[in-house]
């Protein structure tokens, strides 16, 4: 995943320190209901699309320009599925972050699956019975998209 400048910039005073960021993931579905999936550069792995929202962008808009950016798919959202705070993560460079992820199922509207920036090494559309291997995060989330359930988020702890 490239870096925004904003965080590049943040970095320069924080260090390797932990950085809370906001974060968002895309289930994209077709006519078909086929889900888009890139195999990430930095991975090798399959996944959803997602990124980082740059400054004052919404959650939604940043769904519809990463997914363009990543795979030349133009989309519209059509619902949250989750708001997930996530594990954190440290980066081979030591950068540690942390992010809360809001995923959205979206409608393919336009536009051929391809690969459109260095952050992917493929991009294909899948049957949900065709899947590649793929992380539990990526299953639970188009598990949600292709139900009918409301949003999910994790139950606070009580006591």
């Amino acid at each position: 995943m490239a870096t925004p400048d904003f965080i590049r910039t943040l970095r320069a005073s924080a260090g390797h320190q932990l950085l809370w960021l906001p974060g968002v993931s895309a289930v994209v579905l077709d006519e078909a209901g086929r889900i888009l999936l890139g195999r990430r550069a930095d991975t090798g792995r399959w996944s959803l699309i997602g990124g980082i929202p740059e400054p004052g962008e919404q959650p939604a808009e940043c769904a519809v320009r990463e997914v363009h950016e990543e795979t030349a798919v133009e989309i519209v959202v059509e619902k949250v599925l989750l708001v997930q705070a996530l594990r954190p993560v440290t980066y081979a460079n030591g950068d540690t972050c942390q992010y809360m992820d809001t995923c959205f199922r979206c409608r393919a509207v336009g536009g051929e699956a391809a690969v459109n920036d260095d952050e992917s090494l493929d991009v294909a559309w899948f049957e949900a019975d065709s899947l590649p291997k793929l992380d539990e995060y990526s299953l639970h989330r188009i598990k949600l998209a292709l139900s009918d359930e409301p949003a999910w988020f994790e139950p606070p702890h009580l006591g």
